[in-house]
């Protein structure tokens, strides 16, 4: 019989004042006995919606019971049998608008705190097993993977359990991509990053660190002078969008990128980095996606006043949900319906003050979406000596500059059939260099279904 309580059992968390000062994860974990309360609330639905809202196509039911009966490491099976990053995506994945978003307990109440019993699974794996991934016999085909993102990962995962030899290369001294340089230690901790690529060393992938695709080697050169018979492409969305106004190219200006790689990638919080990082009195965040709230609570950590700016209102923000509650808990400020005009210097050329105007929402538009308006006479200045633009970004040029015959969209974007084949023969590509920017979970389903489809095109045959 279910558990036919109405609300998720809690998720314990870090104590506020720490999480204002500290780099440590934030959400803590069910223990056995929550993680066991929390799957009696799955009805085990026969039609399982929420598989359908999941981009792998986990089997959530079945590990969910699985974790009810105790059975723990046969629940990590199941959940690993379709994401090669289970404790990855149990912590960063949008679970309340996929599978969660699908589950029948939602429909009165909330939904089954999927997520929450996915990352129990991960961690109870992490933690109690030893043992050595087994190599699986070489089937003789080549093949690179071009960024060490979660899309990139999960392709060579794929290829490497059905026998490809694969060699992944990095453009970053360390692999991971947004993993490691994008989503602060407080909600991934790296140590997990690192454990997942290591399963895949020890399943035999190779990974090349310090490797620009399109400078150090083209893709041309991969295929024609190294003997890689196919190439997926899954170099991310690296490049950041700014907002084209007065002042973005003074000191104390940053893309969220640089900011946040700083941050999470140079550990530029500690004393001791090599990596400057401007410890500022009062920042402003421009933006309302994930990224934004994670550059943020960065900011917060390093001991600032924090402002979000962001246009519209708090319903349309499109961060996860958790991670807005996270930050107001900490102590961020919203500045709503608001959008910047420009950024101004003080005496030294340096941020001081950003000049921003309130905004009123339009009727929805055909999309249904309402747009931002300004209102006349509103603007107001707001006390920044940092300001970090976090509005996305775009696919790097450089492999669509040094790639001929690969077609790109006008944003640049690669352009690819829905199994991720490209234009150009034996490429794929996937992730958010077709996409931009988007979720881990959205590439790393891109990576599995290109992976099929590369596997489809040596076997003749796609499971």
């Amino acid at each position: 019989m279910a558990d036919m309580i109405n609300k998720k059992y809690d998720m314990p968390l870090l104590d506020i004042d720490l999480r204002r000062s500290t780099y440590g994860e934030v959400a803590l974990g069910y223990d056995a006995e929550t993680a066991q309360k929390e799957a009696e609330r799955c009805l085990n639905c026969k039609h399982m919606p929420c598989v359908n809202g999941c981009p792998v196509n986990i089997r959530i039911p079945d590990f969910i019971a699985e974790i009810k009966h105790g059975n723990y490491e046969r629940a990590y099976e199941i959940i690993a049998e379709a994401s090669g990053l289970p404790a990855v995506c149990s912590r960063v994945c949008p679970q309340e608008s996929q599978c969660e978003s699908k589950c029948v307990r939602g429909i009165k109440g909330e939904s089954v705190g999927i997520g929450r019993l996915e990352r129990f699974a991960a961690d109870y794996h992490l933690k109690n097993t030893t043992s050595k991934l087994e190599k699986v016999e070489s089937n003789g085909h080549k093949i690179a993977v071009i960024g060490s993102g979660p899309s990139g990962l999960t392709c060579a995962n794929e290829l490497v359990r059905k026998g490809y030899d694969v060699t992944i290369f990095e453009a970053l001294h360390v692999a991971g991509g947004v993993l490691v340089y994008g989503i602060p230690e407080f909600r991934l901790p790296k140590a997990i990053v690192k454990r997942e690529i290591e399963n895949l060393k020890q399943l035999g992938v190779k990974i090349e660190t310090n490797i620009v695709i399109g400078k150090t080697y083209t893709i041309d050169e991969l295929m024609n002078d190294y003997g890689f018979e196919a190439v997926y492409v899954a170099s991310g969305a690296g490049l950041p969008n700014f907002m084209k106004i007065e002042g973005e190219n003074l000191n104390g200006v940053y893309s969220a990128n640089e900011f946040l790689t700083r941050i999470n990638l140079m550990k530029a919080y500690k004393p001791d980095s090599s990596t400057p990082i401007l410890k500022a009195r009062r920042t402003v965040v421009v933006g309302g996606g994930n990224v934004a709230m994670d550059a943020a609570r960065c900011a917060k950590r390093l001991g600032s006043e924090v402002d979000i700016v962001y246009r519209r209102t708090l319903n349309e923000l499109p961060a996860r949900h958790e991670e807005v509650e996270h930050a107001m808990e900490e102590g961020i400020n919203f500045e709503l319906l608001t959008s910047p005009i420009k950024i101004l210097p003080d005496e030294n050329g340096s941020a001081s003050r950003i000049v921003c105007q309130r905004m009123k929402l339009s009727e929805p538009d055909a999309s249904g979406r309402a747009n931002p308006i300004p209102i006349d006479g509103s603007e107001f200045e707001i006390e920044a000596d940092c300001v970090i633009i976090a509005i996305g970004t775009s696919p790097n040029p450089l492999i669509k500059t040094t790639t001929p015959g690969l077609d790109v969209t006008s944003r640049g974007g690669i352009v690819t059939d829905e199994d991720g084949a490209t234009s150009k023969k034996n490429v794929y590509a996937g992730g958010d260099v077709v996409t931009g920017s988007a979720t881990v979970i959205l590439a790393m389903g891109a990576g599995k279904k290109a992976a099929a489809a590369i596997d489809a095109s040596f076997t003749g045959s796609k499971e």
